[in-house]
């Protein structure tokens, strides 16, 4: 199934596990969402809802057009123009899910800010493997330019919330620039040296993400 592919993919990459399946949290249809969130307009949510004793209850919404269409047209297989926006939205779900689950196992708190810049970069890097794996032949230049230079934040989306989408933006491609020279030498240390890095910078704090990205 595409999303836990995905989540064992993003697990790999950044070497984390957790013990959790994404589709145990999947959620399809609206009418099961809490009330708060059955209006939203976006194909992709992370609900998360504090409950006694400490505990949170967690739903990751995808819309069920996204994983009817990615189950016909698998990025995992082929990566193109035509799936791409759905391998995107279900990858940002998955990366959510994981991000906020690895840091809660390890009772850290997250802010939308980490979860969405993490998100960004999640869909840089796995596209960026893909790619190469499927046309070894070619670097995906293109990539950035699609990712983060093309896009335009949503307002209704957004729901007053721009300047965080804007931020995460931001960070995510000054980030994945850095990265993104070392991936085009095609040379084992130097993906070992990104994988490294890639692993390091999961694991900061929000601050301290942000505070790196700056030094450079």
């Amino acid at each position: 199934m595409i999303l836990r592919r995905l989540q064992q993919l993003l697990g790999g990459i950044y070497d984390v596990d957790v013990s959790y399946d994404v589709y145990d949290f999947l959620v399809t249809d609206r009418r099961a969402l809490p009330a708060c969130a059955r209006t939203a307009p976006s194909d992709e949510q992370l609900i998360v809802a504090t409950q006694p004793g400490d505990e949170v209850g967690l739903s990751l919404y995808l819309d069920p057009g996204v994983l009817e269409r990615l189950q016909g047209a698998d990025p995992l297989r082929a990566l193109h123009q035509g799936n791409v926006g759905d391998c995107w939205t279900a990858l940002e779900g998955v990366s959510h899910f994981l991000y906020f689950v690895w840091n809660a196992g390890h009772d850290k708190t997250v802010s939308l800010l980490e979860l969405e810049l993490q998100a960004e970069i999640d869909k840089y890097v796995v596209s960026c493997f893909l790619l190469r794996e499927q046309c070894p032949e070619r670097f995906p230049l293109e990539l950035m330019r699609v990712l983060f230079e093309r896009t335009r934040i949503d307002r209704e989306l957004a729901a007053g919330r721009e300047h965080i989408y804007r931020s995460a933006s931001h960070y995510a491609e000054r980030f994945c620039r850095r990265l993104e020279g070392s991936l085009r030498t095609r040379d084992g240390h130097a993906e070992h040296q990104v994988l490294a890095e890639l692993r390091r910078f999961y694991r900061l704090t929000d601050a301290r993400k942000r505070a790196l990205i700056e030094q450079h």
